[in-house]
């Protein structure tokens, strides 16, 4: 199963879903990847607290945002989209299943914010994962 994890910038929410998936997933056949639908050019990086908490918790985020286009879904049984500002209609030619998590932004620098959706994001990735 190959999932991709969709967001506005790819710079925090799916980044984070990608990277707790991929640690605590235990099926060599599943991989989860990530992807935004705009990336921001004034920011395209990985913000510091953010890779702080997801340090602090065990896990180990890194990469380049990564720009999402219809074309990449063809490699991908499923789509989750983990943001609140992502359009569902950009996955109308879609194949796969598409899921929708709504999770919400928040400022980089807000560290409490970023706990809570780190937790948040880590919770449903559990589930995602119980589902195979």
């Amino acid at each position: 199963m190959r999932i991709l994890f969709v967001c506005k910038h790819n710079r925090f929410r799916s980044k984070v879903a990608e990277c707790i998936f991929n640690k605590l997933n235990k099926n060599p056949k599943n991989r989860a990847e990530s992807a935004g639908i705009l990336l921001d050019p004034v920011r395209p990086y990985i913000a510091d607290n953010v890779i702080k908490v997801m340090e602090e918790k065990g896990y180990v985020v890194k990469g380049k945002p990564k720009q999402f286009n219809k074309k990449m879904l063809k490699a991908f049984d499923i789509a989750v989209i983990v943001a609140n500002n992502v359009e569902e209609n950009m996955f109308s030619d879609f194949n796969g299943r598409v899921m929708r998590w709504n999770i919400f932004d928040c400022d980089e620098c807000d560290i409490n914010s970023i706990k809570k959706i780190i937790d948040e994001i880590e919770g449903k990735v559990r589930d995602l994962i119980n589902l195979f």
